[in-house]
């Protein structure tokens, strides 16, 4: 079976035909550039990479972080996950997925007021695990 990722937001699933995509966000209070590499595996989502162009108001890069050209960045240990949520709060941009080297806004790809943002791995012929939609 292969494995791509998938959006599922107000009711719309969008299959991404990517294996791995970057989120991109700025945070909220900081301003400063986050980005996560994501893979979609058979036993859910894995995070490959981290990157912050900063730190202060919790996002302190964790002490395994390296800086290089003002970018910190960390392989996070975190088991395979079901979903990424992504909230939309509308007090900053919307979140950004970058995949072959192009980036795209969130809400280009599901409706712009859909909160949650729901990032998933799901299969050619399966539905997403949350495939309620």
């Amino acid at each position: 079976m292969t494995v791509s990722l998938c959006l599922l937001a107000g009711g719309v699933i969008v299959r991404l035909g990517v294996e791995a995509a970057t989120l991109a966000w700025s945070h909220s209070v900081e301003k400063i550039l986050w980005e996560e590499d994501w893979r979609a595996t058979p036993a859910g989502l894995v995070l490959d990479q981290a990157r912050v162009r900063g730190s202060g108001a919790g996002m302190e890069p964790p002490p395994d972080a390296r800086l290089s050209n003002d970018v910190w960045s960390w392989r996070p240990t975190l088991a395979p996950l079901p979903q990424v949520v992504m909230r939309r709060s509308g007090a900053t941009a919307d979140w950004r997925i970058c995949a072959r080297g192009a980036c795209r806004v969130v809400g280009d790809l599901v409706p712009r007021d859909a909160d949650p943002v729901l990032l998933e791995a799901c299969g050619d012929a399966h539905p997403p695990r949350s495939g309620r939609r």
